[in-house]
């Protein structure tokens, strides 16, 4: 066995004391974490049964590196980030794992430049609030309360974007999601046509939602241009569709609607579900 090919072998225990351990099962009970794990997996075993070129082993190292970020960030969930030091999240997949849905260059530009700009928006945005509290001057707050508002929730939605998505996604939704959408909108088609529109007519740019409205313990669709207008208070986003033109244009120009027709083969509905049964954990008394 060839040294690239040993490498694949020892990810491949490691993988399999994860899912062997007690421990190990209860950090990978998030279906993002699961999926992504399975997929380093399949990856390990086929380069250990083969002859791997270097940048197959690259590619192995680069998948089990992003693992091994989302389990150190499912197993302290309880930690809060501290002031000014949000992350970039990893992708869950290979940046050419949605084609031909959305090009390997969109996903690029898409995770590494537009994200990553949100994140360190947030982030300066959260230290000069940090220093006016320090300094007590406050005459520059109302500037970084919105830069705040932008980056923040652009970073936050964005979060959500790359991980209701995945290669192995499409079709329609089961269980407890697919009964909720059917009790709130009558029907999954009647549903679909619905979010579909209301991403194609995003004034502008922006977001479809579909939300958790914990007060009115119902699934609500929304629109919200830029990352935060026009949208409701106190629900909980479960499916998020970018329609700023980056997530797009240089695959689709300005076709729109082909773009969000399309997205429907990439949605990943086990995380979409998992959202809602985490989401329905928090209830106010209906008004």
């Amino acid at each position: 066995m060839s040294h690239l090919s040993q490498y694949a072998a020892d990810v491949s225990l490691w993988i399999k004391a994860i899912f062997d351990s007690e421990a190990g099962r209860a950090v990978i009970s998030d279906p993002a974490v699961y999926d992504l794990a399975n997929n380093v997996k399949e990856l390990a075993i086929r380069l250990e049964a083969s002859e791997p070129a270097h940048e197959d082993i690259k590619e192995l190292q680069r998948r089990a590196d992003m693992l091994s970020v989302r389990l150190k960030a499912v197993q302290n969930h309880k930690v809060s980030v501290p002031i000014g030091q949000h992350k970039l999240p990893p992708l869950p997949y290979a940046y050419n794992s949605l084609e031909p849905v959305i090009s390997e260059e969109i996903m690029r530009l898409h995770h590494d430049k537009h994200h990553k700009a949100y994140v360190d928006g947030l982030n300066k945005a959260e230290k000069m609030m940090e220093q006016a509290r320090r300094t007590s001057d406050f005459s520059l707050l109302k500037h970084w309360e919105k830069e705040a508002a932008f980056h923040g929730s652009g970073h936050y939605l964005h979060t959500i974007f790359w991980e209701i998505m995945n290669p192995k996604g499409g079709g329609r939704p089961t269980g407890a999601l697919l009964r909720q959408i059917e009790k709130d909108f009558g029907s999954f088609d009647a549903f679909k046509k619905h979010f579909s529109e209301a991403a194609k007519q995003v004034e502008g740019v922006g977001w479809a939602l579909l939300v958790w409205s914990a007060r009115s313990r119902k699934l609500e669709i929304l629109q919200s241009e830029f990352h935060m207008n026009l949208t409701q208070w106190d629900t909980i986003p479960l499916l998020v569709l970018d329609v700023w033109e980056h997530a797009y244009y240089l695959q689709y120009k300005n076709n729109r609607p082909e773009y969000v027709e399309n997205w429907w083969k990439v949605v990943y509905w086990p995380n979409v579900e998992y959202r809602l049964a985490r989401a329905k954990q928090v209830q106010w008394t209906p008004f």
